[in-house]
């Protein structure tokens, strides 16, 4: 059954001032039924890696008059010979909603294209489901969107919580975000991610640079899926796998060009001496971490050592498909110094920093917001809204309570 994605809105706006809508995203994050579902009049070409579909790459100014506006064009850096002729076409009618676009790389294709239909065409990415739309919430917006609209409001108002899941916390960590594994039973679990990652490894990554050596790679990624929530260090990735820094630069980089890996830069300010200046970097899904970190069951991350990681990843990918539903992203950052304190998300909009911690904990206190405190003391100069330290939940059925003067608890499952 099809669920409401969040981001259906946006797509349709834009699909109404744009002759170039581009949907981007790992595979299996949904992208193509999410289009069908949107624009079902519309026909669709699905790109293939080896068949020269329609003969899009060896005559793209023939396919694109044999298939008429508006179309979707699904994975479209199989075909990237067709960027300069939608190029053309554009430029001679630029009614909006003409194409609607798919690619699951922000490779060479993506970036042409960004270059090549600058101001034709506007990029939105795609994630896996969100935890409001797994309960199926009837709110179209996260609330995070409240939050950075109006904190104090927000604080006054807090918001409710999405209904309860069908999963526990470890089932939907162990689960993942793809829609297909919302579907399937404990059982198939295993073999789906199996499958995608030899997929992953065996065509795309093939597709994409040239990996001499696939088996090596593979444990490039299963080691990537141990480093959630940690500083980079490529000399030390590369040191684990046997590869050289810059190997492990630029397969972290192919990572990050399939959306299987996300990295949040570092907040330093004024202060850089003082600093860490090194990104902190998320493995994309949940679920996948799990299969290669050969967890076997929801049950066996009680008391496992990945599982805070794991949970601050997925927070993280909250707060990216929160954010993507602005008009204007926010900025995000992350904030340590030398002396162990730290904010794991800083989000900065409009000269605004809005700080969040997340903690596997469902007795928050006031401990967990020391880290907002150093980074108030840090820059006083800054406007800083009141924190959110993010739990799995709450004692409580409240989504949110107040655990300092200026900072609040809230329930990661908050609507």
């Amino acid at each position: 059954m099809y669920k409401h994605r969040m981001l259906s809105e946006k797509v349709l706006k834009l699909s109404e001032y744009f002759p170039v809508v581009v949907v981007s995203g790992a595979r299996q994050v949904g992208k193509s039924t999410l289009l069908k579902h949107l624009f079902p009049g519309c026909d669709m070409v699905v790109f293939d890696p080896v068949l020269d579909v329609g003969q899009a790459r060896r005559e793209p100014d023939l396919f694109l008059a044999n298939h008429p506006s508006p179309l979707i064009l699904d994975e479209i850096q199989y075909a990237p010979e067709l960027v300069s002729a939608l190029k053309r076409q554009v430029d001679k009618d630029r009614r909006p909603g003409m194409y609607i676009l798919t690619g699951s790389q922000q490779w060479s294709v993506l970036k042409s294209m960004a270059e090549s239909l600058a101001g034709r065409a506007v990029f939105v990415d795609l994630e896996g489901f969100s935890l409001a739309e797994i309960a199926e919430a009837p709110s179209g917006a996260s609330w995070l969107n409240r939050w950075l609209a109006d904190p104090d409001a927000f604080v006054k108002e807090p918001p409710k919580r999405c209904l309860p899941s069908a999963h526990s916390l470890y089932e939907q960590l162990w689960r993942g975000w793809l829609p297909e594994c919302a579907r399937l039973p404990l059982t198939m679990i295993p073999a789906f991610y199996e499958g995608y990652i030899r997929t992953y490894v065996e065509r795309d990554v093939r597709l994409l640079a040239a990996v001499e050596d696939v088996q090596q790679f593979g444990r490039f990624v299963q080691l990537a899926a141990a480093l959630n929530a940690r500083e980079i260090n490529h000399s030390q990735i590369g040191r684990e796998v046997g590869v050289t820094p810059q190997t492990a630069r630029r397969w972290l980089s192919l990572l990050r060009a399939t959306f299987q890996w996300y990295e949040v830069p570092s907040f330093s300010g004024n202060a850089i001496k003082r600093i860490s200046g090194k990104a902190k970097g998320y493995f994309g899904d949940s679920g996948l971490a799990c299969h290669l970190q050969q967890i076997s069951s929801p049950k066996a991350l009680e008391g496992h050592p990945q599982t805070g990681a794991l949970f601050e990843a997925a927070v993280m990918a909250e707060l990216r498909k929160g954010a993507a539903l602005e008009s204007v992203s926010p900025v995000m950052y992350h904030w340590r110094t030398h002396g162990g304190a730290e904010v794991d998300v800083l989000l900065e909009r409009d000269a605004t920093f809005y700080p969040v911690e997340i903690k596997l904990t469902l007795s928050p206190g006031r401990g967990d917001a020391k880290g907002f405190s150093a980074f108030r003391k840090t820059y006083p100069h800054l406007k800083t809204a009141p924190g959110l330290v993010i739990t799995p939940g709450l004692i409580s059925e409240r989504s949110m309570e107040q655990i300092s003067d200026n900072d609040y608890a809230l329930a990661w499952n908050a609507e």
